[in-house]
Parts: C-alpha cells; structure tokens; sequence
C-alpha cells in the first residue's frame, strides 16, 4: 500500500471538516487495531465529533489481515478478499465518496475442482447442468429425494450434522467436509453446528437452487455475481478510512505493540504498549478492541478470573501460510479465485490478485497467491519461501492448472489468527469470556478478532459503525442498543 502519510486527493475532497469546539471536552477512546472495524470506527468518531481518537496498531500500516501490499508492482491482498453488494447503504456510501471512481464493481470469475472437473463459482445453472460430474448430480439428486426421510443426528448437532441434514451426503462428503478438514484443520463431527450455520450460505438443497436460481437472466439482481475492489488493492478500503480519519483529528501510533489493559475495579482505565523498545501507558475514558479477544482477556491487569483465562485460552484461531509466487507473464489466467475442496490439494484458495481489478500493468508480471491453512508448530509453518513455491508449482500441476512462465520471486506472509475456529464446546467458553468482558466498564470488543466471529468485511464494518450509534453525547455507552446489536450480529451468515 502507499506511504500511510499520503493522502489521496477524492479522499481529501469530501473528508469535511473538523468538529467544531474544543475536543479537550470529548471522551478519549483508544481503539486496539487499524483493520476496517478500527479504522472504520475511528473515522465516523471523528467525522461526528463524538471523540477523541488514538488508534494503536502493531503494524506499519493499517488493513490487518484485510490490508495489501506491493509486490514487483502488482497490488496483493492478505489472501483473497472481496467486498460483496449486500453491504449496507451507508457503509457503502462511505466508502464511494472516500475512493471515488477508483471503486469498482467487478463481475466474479471464480473456479472450483471437483471430481477433476472445474465448475465456475458462483454457481451457474447451465454449469450445474453440463459439467457437474454425472456421479456427484445423481448423488444429489437421490440425496433431494430421499431428504423427507431422512433422520436428525442422535445427539448434540455438530458442523457435520447439520450440513447432511440439510445438503445430503453427497455434496456434504465430497465438498464441504474435505474443505472444513484443511480449513480448520478439525474433523467435522468436531466442528460446532454454529460453523454450518454461519459459514455457510448454501447449508440446504433449497437455498443452493435459490442462489443458483439468482444467476437466471429476468430473475438475477444487477449486482449478483459481482463484487466492490477498490484499485490499489483490498486494503484501499482501511487506507481511505485512515486518511480521513487522519486529516479529522484521530492520532495513530504505528509500530505500537498492545501489553495489556489496566483496570481499577470493574472499569478498564488505560492501555499498556511497547513501542521504540519502551513501555509506554496510555489513559482512556474508553477503550475499543479489535484485536483478538483472547489475547486482551489475558492482558488484562489486574488479571481475569481464573475460569476466564481458561476460557480465553480455549478460544482457538486456524492460521493460514499465504504463498506469494511472482510469475514472468501478462496474465496466469482469467480466473480470479481457484477453489479446492479436495484432500489431495492442500492449499484451499489460489487467487491472481491482477484479474480482481482487470488491470493490464504492469506489463510482463502478474502474481499469484496460494492460501495453505496451518498453524505454528506445524510441519509447513517453518518451511522456507522457496520449498513452499516448490511445493504449490506441484500441487497446482496435480490440479490441471501447471505454470509454464518462469517463477521469478516467492514470498510468504503468515498470518496466526485467521479464522476463528468454533470447536464443539467453544460457544460456552466465549459466552464465559463475554458476559466477563462486558461486565466491565470503558470497554467495548468489536470486529472479527474482537468479536470471535466468521464474518465478511461489510459485516465488521457494521460492528464499527453501530458501535459509534450507541456512544450518547454525554459520553456514556448505550449498553442496551449495543446489546440489541450483538443480537443482530449473531445472525449474519459469512457471505462465499
């Protein structure tokens, strides 16, 4: 991404201005993490003159997970990232006043093997008809007749339950469970049902045929099939929300490592981070967190309760080894997003970070970007950039996609909290985590990390801004809308 000090000229054309009057009487907030909901709260604080700002970030830049970065001239994202047309009217609005004619609306050119065969994604009825393998269409089709017959699991649901209940065996075996496998690295008999209902959209026959139904010329909205990407890469969205938060007032400390959060009783009073190689405290009337809810129970001081910090510690993440392979070529493919749901393919995803905005340059390189789910301690985690490389030219070539272009650079970014991994059992653990965090007074979590949460982009957002709707103009936190929220949070389905 570019330098975080410059700043974007349709950014700074509608930032607005400052809020009037002296901010010495509004309420300090110190929000944890510069991702989309941290950047995105800090920018509607500051746009309203609600509060003070400091956000404090472990990084150079902001994004997180959700940021990019420059490889050999080409834009790469931190895995494939999209934002989808459901996002809500006003986060939208935002964000194209923020980026301007540089935010596009892209139609999807998705991929995923199956049985040898690549079907395109979304899912497209003349696809379904014509190149479904002939075994898997006929496995679904007994599975949508023999479905009234079909029993409920005998006792607690679980992610593999659910899903054959709803999907069959056929389509539940032979796609979703090998995925869930090298996803979260879990069985799905071990996977929460919460996985099923929140990861995934299509969780019965019925709402796979709506969504395929979605696709039919007369019956398909404008937007379907299509997603938002900005030029300049993914984290183009947490960039633009930084530079006009910025140019309003909010003060960033990158580099800024959080130690933990101190309290006096049942209230949170102030920050503790490293930075510069010093410990560094920092006051706040409210502190707002978006970085992984475990790590800030743990932190905390004085410390949580000791059933609380084994909750917190059972709180599990999937990391993911993200393999950049920089090729000598215009193109590798039209394709945006390869999809492997097979066990005999390791990696899950392969993306060409080029084809997400259709861009041409720069001339004779494009990248590509393989996303192997891991954990430290695991065998893959510790390999070296070019045993990786080595090792998705093969996997890529098993898979019918072989490179033929030199392969000119690999590099490797590692990301240990990539999604939350709900194990049976978790959900009493972060309701544990939760009711404790929320009994205490000057802080709020929020975002993905924050709220333990499989969620898209447009869904942190919405965190971020509804955290801001319930901060009153007296200064005080409107806990009981807030709640209202949380309500409405635990609905939202992780959109494909």
């Amino acid at each position: 991404m570019q330098n975080q000090s410059a700043m974007n000229e349709s950014t700074a054309a509608i930032i607005g201005t400052k809020p009037e009057g002296s901010d010495g009487n509004l309420p300090h907030i110190v929000i944890l993490g510069a991702g989309p909901a941290g950047a995105g709260a800090a920018f509607r604080l500051r746009r309203r003159g609600q509060a003070r700002v400091t956000v404090i970030e472990a990084r150079d830049s902001v994004g997180g997970n959700a940021g990019s970065f420059a490889l050999d001239g080409v834009y790469c994202d931190f895995g494939s990232h999209r934002l989808h047309p459901v996002v809500t009217p006003d986060i939208l609005g935002d964000l194209q006043e923020l980026i301007g004619e540089d935010l596009l609306l892209r139609v999807r050119h998705g991929r995923i093997l199956l049985r040898g065969r690549w079907i395109h994604f979304p899912l497209k009825p003349l696809d379904l008809l014509f190149r479904l393998p002939k075994g898997f269409a006929l496995g679904i089709l007994a599975d949508m007749c023999s479905k009234p017959f079909r029993r409920s699991a005998i006792g607690e649901e679980n992610f593999a339950s659910v899903l054959e209940k709803g999907l069959g065996r056929t389509m539940s075996r032979e796609f979703y469970f090998p995925y869930a496998r090298k996803l979260w690295g879990l069985p799905p008999e071990k996977l929460s049902a919460t996985t099923a209902q929140r990861r995934v959209s299509g969780s019965s026959i019925g709402k796979v045929l709506r969504k395929v139904a979605g696709q039919v010329p007369g019956l398909r909205k404008p937007t379907a099939g299509r997603f938002y990407y900005p030029r300049g890469g993914f984290g183009r969205f947490s960039q633009s929300l930084y530079e006009a938060s910025q140019k309003n007032g909010a003060n960033y400390l990158f580099g800024a490592r959080v130690c933990g959060l101190d309290r006096f009783g049942n209230r949170v009073t102030g920050i503790r981070y490293e930075k510069d190689g010093g410990e560094h405290v920092l006051p706040a009337d409210m502190v707002w967190s978006t970085i992984p809810v475990s790590l800030m129970v743990r932190g905390m001081k004085p410390e949580a309760p000791s059933d609380v910090l084994d909750s917190a510690a059972a709180l599990k993440s999937r990391g993911m080894i993200l393999i950049y392979l920089a090729l000598a070529a215009d193109q590798f493919s039209p394709v945006d997003a390869y999809y492997f749901p097979e066990a005999n393919v390791p990696i899950t995803r392969l993306s060409e970070p080029k084809n997400f905005t259709g861009s041409t340059e720069p001339r004779g390189r494009t990248v590509l970007c393989a996303e192997l789910p891991s954990d430290p301690g695991q065998p893959e985690w510790d390999l070296d950039d070019a045993e990786l490389g080595r090792r998705v030219c093969h996997w890529m070539e098993q898979a019918g996609l072989p490179i033929h272009d030199p392969v000119e650079k690999v590099i490797v970014h590692r990301l240990r909290q990539a999604y939350p991994v709900y194990e049976q059992g978790y959900d009493s653990h972060f309701a544990r985590v939760d009711k404790w965090l929320d009994g205490l007074d000057g802080l709020l979590s929020l975002g993905r990390q924050g709220l333990f949460a499989h969620d898209n982009t447009h869904h942190t957002l919405e965190t971020a801004y509804a955290a801001t709707d319930c901060l009153r103009s007296d200064g005080s936190f409107d806990r009981a809308t807030w709640a209202v929220h949380r309500h409405e949070f635990e609905t939202h389905v992780v959109e494909d």
